[in-house]
């Protein structure tokens, strides 16, 4: 499987998935909305283009 880059976010949410350890949409599936939106410099405005490359990538935040 290849890994589908991340879309461009701001800075702080950039930052926050790097310090989280996500380098990929794939990576994503990992953890919840909740737990995506929690991570310290992600706000609301990230989840839009985030859910719209994992559609694409044909991958899901976990149901936790």
């Amino acid at each position: 499987m290849t890994m589908t880059d991340l879309p461009k976010l701001s800075r702080p949410a950039t930052r926050a998935l790097g310090n989280a350890g996500i380098k990929s949409v794939e990576d994503l599936a990992r953890l919840s909305r909740t737990e995506f939106l929690a991570l310290h410099g992600v706000g609301p405005a990230s989840l839009p283009p985030i859910e719209a490359a994992m559609k694409a990538a044909g991958v899901d935040f976990a149901q936790k």
